[in-house]
């Protein structure tokens, strides 16, 4: 029978070269699986840079605060804090050391950054032919951006999705979170997970060249194929879908709803709860094709329809006749929620400084379950313990 307290990555040790958010996002979901993650930090600099990412702090007895940002500890859990100065010969060697018996690297150095230390994969190859070695940068480890620096905003505006997002007659618009970045930790978490089944047929290792740019060009999906087919460029569309209409957010008069019409009986349903059930039959709006040709004249009949009655009428009343429909949720909501407290989405563990609350991982395995073990460390917390 399957232990359920063992995770699927029991076993599998991880070393932790990463900072700031895709790497650790990576490193995180290995932990979560059951990995052993030991993340290096450099005591000079204070650590991952994100520590200091604040407020909000996790405060101490006395409510001062910790070396753990909110930031930092959404992707630090489930992982050692050990202190080592890599640009030193010591630090060098124990970090060869710990790569000699570890399944995976992650590293997100300038490329060729680890070359001068002898950590990079070529020189742990060589004591760890086993080992899966993955480096994440921002525009990978060849082409002519290669020494560039990758941040996550940086990586939007040039990977295009930021030219996709925003009002229509607004500015190029960022996602509201690093979403870059953790995108670019997902491939990074599946690249090694298929790095380690080809491991576990051949016994050899190999080295993952992951961009954050590629990796945010490749979710483009089917804004990025429709310009390859048409090469025509996208418009922004604010909260509208380039496909579908009506698919958007629309104003209510007590908040916002999105309204998602997938097809054609869906939109005949929607007109007949709105009491304009000739709009489904005038050939300018009976088709998707046809709503998408005249969707400005469209949605001006539609928007004061919304905007005059309230969230929930709207929701309960569109659910009913089973149109697909929801509420825009603030975090207090969201988190709040009934369906996120039988998720399980939102966790909670004992720190040094005290409980805290975190994200749950969305993911619900039956026979080997994520396992919370190690709430984020203060920096350094298992120098002692890892390097004995």
């Amino acid at each position: 029978m399957t232990d359920a307290s063992k995770g699927a990555l029991d076993g599998v040790v991880v070393l932790d070269l990463s900072r700031i958010l895709a790497g650790p996002t990576c490193t995180q979901l290995l932990g979560d699986f059951g990995a052993k993650v030991i993340k290096i930090e450099n005591p000079k600099t204070g650590g991952d840079d994100t520590r200091a990412w604040g407020p909000p702090y996790v405060t101490d007895a006395d409510g001062n605060a910790t070396d753990m940002s909110a930031y930092f500890m959404c992707a630090n859990r489930n992982k050692l804090s050990v202190s080592v100065d890599i640009g030193t010969a010591e630090g060098q060697a124990q970090i060869r050391e710990l790569a000699a018996t570890a399944d995976i690297v992650v590293e997100n150095f300038k490329p060729g950054g680890l070359a001068k230390y002898g950590l990079d994969y070529d020189s742990l190859s060589e004591v760890n032919p086993a080992l899966i070695y993955c480096s994440i940068s921002g525009y990978g480890q060849t082409g002519p951006n290669r020494d560039k620096p990758g941040y996550d905003l940086m990586a939007q505006g040039y990977g295009g999705i930021m030219s996709l997002t925003g009002e229509p007659d607004g500015a190029p618009m960022k996602v509201g979170v690093g979403i870059a970045d953790v995108m670019c930790g997902m491939y990074a978490c599946t690249g090694i997970l298929a790095a380690l089944h080809h491991r576990t047929a051949t016994g050899e290792g190999q080295h993952i060249d992951l961009a954050l740019v590629d990796a945010q060009m490749a979710w483009l999906i089917n804004e990025g194929t429709n310009y390859l087919l048409s090469e025509n460029l996208p418009k922004r569309r604010g909260n509208g879908h380039p496909n579908i209409v009506p698919y958007q957010v629309f104003e209510c008069a007590d908040g916002h709803v999105i309204v998602a019409v997938g097809n054609d009986s869906q939109f005949r349903r929607f007109c007949a709860f709105f009491g304009v059930e000739g709009l489904a039959d005038t050939p300018d709006y009976a088709t998707n094709p046809a709503r998408i040709e005249n969707r400005d004249a469209l949605l001006a009949t539609l928007i004061p329809l919304l905007k005059g009655r309230g969230m929930a009428e709207v929701t309960e009343g569109l659910e009913a006749v089973k149109v697909p429909v929801g509420p825009v949720n603030t975090l207090d909501k969201t988190l709040g929620s009934d369906q996120a407290i039988a998720r399980e989405m939102v966790i909670e563990m004992d720190s040094a400084a005290g409980p805290v609350r975190l994200l749950g991982n969305p993911l619900k395995l039956s026979k080997t379950p994520v396992t919370y073990r190690l709430p984020p460390r203060a920096m350094g917390t298992d120098t002692d313990d890892v390097l004995a």
